[in-house]
């Protein structure tokens, strides 16, 4: 079967990930049965969050479950995704290969019959390697994946078409395996994503009080942004229980012991800066590699601070199942004998629903490289939230001159091409050193990184998105669409 979504939906589609087992439940459990050699590789696949998490010394979140994770694993501290939003690197993360560099770097593409994308014969996702090894493997949750696919042959269980954002695995675990298979699964978490569900009020752990929240110093210290980070902070804990959840039902099956469980966000939280940009707060996430049992290849209750790239979670996890890694992936396996640290990691920034944009990024261990190739248009072009209140009265208070020159600048018609970040001395990337005659050395040495890098892989983001991908925008979002790039699509 051949992926087409032709039924589209502008609503945000919000799945419940049920309890999975009570205290009680798990008192009177049988005996779970002794579990294949090979270990099992679990991925709890967060959305939209950022680093707010208590053992990454957030002190206005309680998240026990996933301390207790990291206290039983490795911490990563410098973990860089390939891009800032969903599907661009969904489809980078289950190839193992840069979005760029397969043609898949524009959001939600690759979703009709006419702007269909083939991955070239020799690229593998990652479930269907491990099947070829005679594992288990499922997804419950979304795919969004910008590539056609035939999803039986990469999951097991029952999916949904859910329109523009792709198929969704219907709830389903390791239960459904055959005795003694080992399974690689993934569950996807709704982090941010929490509070667009109604009964999200009435689900949160506890209510955290916004008064005297501190705010990144790009945001206003208002009620309103304050509340807005405090649903935020509410929806990380309640992440939190979902992730005990898991961990108590994994316990409770008998697989804890044998399973290497990735804790890992997408990027970052929903909020501009954030979410579908290259600063930290967009592409920097949460990541925790964790094995409770005895003779795992993970050293317990460490932090890593090596810069590892989205796509080493893939390859990491190939590495755990002892399965050669394909010739073609660009993630590196860093628990390998051989492995040798990223000097840099680069990510990228294209078309996010219907606001045409690109931009790169090198991030280095102390430097943050930025080009902009859209100048003409601004940070905050027109997006799908603009349609938010809290987008709205942002908009407002810097058009009222409420906003500082910080909180300002990213609510500007000007754009520079190049942004450089001392992140050491400025880990808020708020003075930008491009331009500064004792930084040119180190502009220099990331133009020409970004540059070599655009050439050798052939960065698919430097041509224009075909026709038919434009259509499929177009005919859902119609005149919010205002890039030039639309123009040919407009008629009388």
């Amino acid at each position: 079967m051949k992926i087409t979504n032709k039924s589209i939906s502008k609503r945000r589609s919000v799945l419940l990930v049920p309890i999975l087992a009570s205290l009680f439940f798990l008192s009177s459990f049988e005996e779970p049965q002794k579990e294949a050699e090979r270990p099992n590789v679990l991925w709890l696949y967060v959305e939209d969050i950022s680093p707010n998490l208590s053992c990454y010394g957030d002190p206005n979140v309680n998240t026990p479950n996933i301390d207790k994770l990291a206290k039983n694993g490795v911490r990563f501290t410098n973990t860089i995704m390939p891009a800032p939003v969903c599907s661009p690197l969904r489809s980078a993360i289950i190839t193992g290969t840069m979005q760029t560099t397969l043609g898949t770097h524009n959001h939600h593409s690759s979703r009709t019959e006419a702007s269909m994308i083939k991955l070239p014969d020799h690229v593998k996702t990652l479930p269907e390697i491990f099947r070829k090894e005679g594992y288990f493997t499922f997804n419950q949750g979304k795919d969004d994946y910008n590539f056609q696919y035939v999803r039986d042959s990469l999951y097991s269980g029952e999916y949904r078409d859910n329109g523009m954002y792709g198929l969704v695995g219907k709830e389903i675990d390791w239960s459904l395996r055959k005795k003694g298979q080992p399974y690689f699964g993934q569950i996807q978490l709704y982090g941010n994503k929490y509070i667009y569900s109604k009964t999200f009020q009435d689900r949160v752990v506890r209510q955290i009080d916004p008064d005297g929240l501190k705010l990144p110093v790009y945001y206003p210290q208002t009620d309103y942004m304050q509340e807005e980070w405090a649903n935020y902070l509410e929806s990380v804990e309640l992440t939190d229980k979902t992730v005990g959840d898991i961990m108590t039902k994994l316990e409770a099956d008998g697989m804890l012991n044998n399973t290497y469980v990735f804790f890992f966000s997408d990027h970052g939280m929903r909020l501009w800066r954030h979410k579908q940009f290259l600063y930290e707060g967009g592409i920097k996430v949460p990541f925790i590699l964790t094995y409770f049992g005895e003779d795992g290849k993970i050293q317990k209750g460490t932090v890593n601070d090596d810069l590892i790239s989205g796509l080493d979670i893939g390859s990491t996890s190939l590495g755990l199942a002892n399965i050669p890694l394909p010739d073609y992936t660009e993630g590196k396996d860093f628990l390998a004998n051989d492995y040798q640290p990223r000097d840099y990691v680069i990510s990228a920034r294209d078309r996010c629903d219907f606001s045409i944009d690109r931009i790169r990024s090198v991030r280095s261990e102390n430097f943050k490289y930025i080009r902009n190739f859209n100048t003409d248009r601004p940070y905050m072009q027109p997006s799908y939230r603009d349609a938010w209140e809290v987008t709205q009265r942002m908009r407002k208070a810097y058009q009222d001159g409420e906003l500082n020159e910080i909180q300002a600048r990213f609510w500007k018609d000007e754009r520079l091409a190049e942004e450089l970040y001392d992140l050491k001395n400025d880990p808020d990337e708020l003075v930008n050193l491009a331009a500064s005659p004792d930084f040119k050395k180190e502009l220099d040495k990331n133009r020409k990184i970004l540059e070599n890098w655009i050439t050798s892989t052939d960065d698919k983001g430097q041509y224009p998105e075909g026709i038919e991908g434009l259509k499929f925008m177009y005919e859902i979002w119609g005149d919010k669409c205002v890039n030039p790039e639309y123009e040919v699509l407009k008629t009388d």
